[in-house]
């Protein structure tokens, strides 16, 4: 397999960060695009400190990449934020904040990049969702509509560059054991395993795999597809 050349935003910490190690793994070279400029390099990688909510920010960092590596292969979408309240005491601003990192840079970033994709004449795209997009949380209201808004500009997407042989699919984790996660009241991990009908909690690994599979030439024929990595929790 030829050495793909892969971005992957939120690539700086937790899921994003297993994501590129995996990449890097498998030979790849990998633009990480986050905000944490000072995150630990790895070899076969680039940083850019990116707002995926600007657009300006998005397309000179796609065409930094796109020049660095002679083109874009892959593009992981990863970044994303929180800012959990119920919906009568969420703000404008919290609203805005949360759409505009998970769902608008998921847009940005692919719109950025399509154009490499399709002169290539193939490619892959993955979004990473959350099984709260498909069901919704208590206390989430923007964080799952955002999430549901990515499931549906994948499909969209893999419509559209279907004929360009570009695949578009969606990775919905449910809780992860993250360090963030680690960091967080212990009931919070309690409640979502009593959800889960495998006996553990999945680790930034398990999603990153997936991932790895829907970037690969095994996943040829799988698009428009939404994949829970999740242990059973969602059911």
């Amino acid at each position: 397999m030829k050495t793909r050349r892969v971005i992957v935003t939120g690539g700086g910490r937790g899921i994003g960060r297993a994501i590129v190690q995996a990449f890097v793994a498998a030979g790849d070279r990998v633009a990480i695009f986050d905000r944490l400029a000072n995150a630990e390099p790895l070899d076969n990688t680039v940083a850019h400190e990116v707002d995926v909510a600007d657009s300006a920010s998005v397309d000179a960092a796609v065409a930094a990449v796109a020049e660095t590596f002679g083109g874009v292969d892959v593009l992981v979408n990863c970044a994303g934020i929180n800012r959990d309240k119920v919906s009568w005491k969420l703000t404008d601003a919290q609203w805005d904040e949360v759409i505009d990192v998970d769902l608008k840079g998921c847009f940005l970033t692919a719109r950025a990049v399509i154009p490499h994709l399709r002169a290539a004449g193939a490619g892959r795209i993955v979004n990473i969702s959350s099984i709260n997009g498909l069901r919704g949380k208590f206390g989430q209201a923007n964080y799952a509509a955002a999430k549901a808004g990515v499931i549906g500009l994948s499909k969209t997407l893999a419509r559209e560059l279907g004929g360009f042989n570009v695949t578009v699919n969606v990775v919905c984790p449910g809780l992860v054991m993250t360090d963030m996660v680690r960091a967080s009241p212990p009931e919070i991990v309690t409640k979502a395993q009593e959800e889960m009908v495998l006996p553990f909690v999945p680790e930034p690994d398990d999603i990153a795999q997936v991932v790895m599979f829907l970037a690969s030439e095994a996943a040829r024929c799988v698009t428009g597809e939404v994949i829970r990595v999740d242990s059973g929790q969602y059911i």
